[in-house]
């Protein structure tokens, strides 16, 4: 929902109120979605239990400033810039990509062996990204506006960085004070690139303010709620599978809404990503490949 939205506002297919409003730019979106959250996720966390509930060692705060800053704020920013410049499904298949640079990294470090498998759920990824993109038909390729392509493949860089840097103080502490200190590391991060004088001065209209709010409230915690949720019934594995049809609803919506169009070649390349997520999340019987994606906060 919150990937059709997004393009719906960019594109000018949900006006807001009327053409003559300034256009939500992809950084406010960004910044705001993680402020507003916060907020609210402080006034519940810390209204009901006090500090202590969300209290972390100071090691553990600057790991959660990595991840707010590296993971969360940097994809989200070049998710929705992909967004704004290409369309919905090549967006969220490559920032779904993620899991396939975090099997080449865990690789690389030694941390897991390749097998057949692995190969084959790389191959499969890769090729499916080519057809998305339409790289086997240069004359099409051309149209697609290569620096939306690029902010995609940053996205889902950042993504797995944010799976690499978040498994290890999950395992350590509650999803939830992390997430609330991951999203205090995004909103200070905003407020140095993009000060408050500089939103201000972006003259939205209050119409615009009341959607940034409601789209932070079901993009953040809504979407997080529902997943922590899904976590206490299903095991992280069979979580993580599921939460691949995220692409799937996406590519659905924004076509149903927005009439985005995909070619039947596209439609196979995201199939093979799709397929090649679901391979590598396949459980393994070592102890080191018994990771935990985190979900995105796209």
């Amino acid at each position: 929902m919150s990937a059709a939205l997004g393009r719906a506002v960019f594109t000018g297919k949900f006006p807001l109120g009327g053409a003559a409003l300034r256009p939500i730019d992809p950084l406010i979106l960004s910044q705001t979605r993680t402020t507003f959250s916060l907020l609210i996720l402080l006034a519940l966390l810390v209204g009901s239990k006090g500090w202590q509930r969300i209290k972390l060692p100071a090691r553990d705060l600057a790991y959660c400033f990595l991840l707010g800053t590296l993971g969360v704020a940097i994809s989200n920013y070049f998710y929705y810039v992909a967004i704004q410049r290409t369309n919905v499904a090549i967006a969220i298949v490559m920032q779904y990509t993620a899991p396939v640079w975090v099997l080449l990294y865990v690789v690389a470090r030694g941390q897991q062996k390749l097998s057949l498998q692995k190969v084959a759920a790389v191959a499969l990824a890769v090729t499916g990204i080519a057809l998305v993109i339409n790289l086997f038909s240069p004359g099409s390729a051309l149209h697609l506006d290569a620096y939306g392509l690029g902010a995609a493949l940053l996205a889902s860089f950042s993504f797995a960085f944010y799976n690499i840097a978040g498994h290890r103080i999950l395992a350590r502490h509650d999803r939830w004070r992390i997430l609330i200190w991951t999203l205090a590391a995004a909103s200070a991060f905003w407020l140095v690139v993009n000060p408050p004088w500089k939103v201000v001065a972006a003259h939205y209209a209050p119409i615009q303010w009341l959607f940034l709010f409601v789209f932070s409230m079901i993009s953040v915690l809504g979407a997080f709620s529902l997943y922590f949720l899904g976590l206490q019934h299903l095991e992280p594995t069979r979580a993580i599978i599921a939460s691949c049809l995220e692409p799937v609803f996406s590519i659905l919506l924004a076509a149903l809404l927005l009439g985005e169009v995909l070619r039947p070649i596209q439609t196979l390349g995201i199939v093979f990503v799709l397929a090649a997520i679901v391979i590598v999340q396949r459980p393994s019987r070592s102890i080191a490949e018994e990771s935990v994606m985190v979900e995105p906060i796209e």
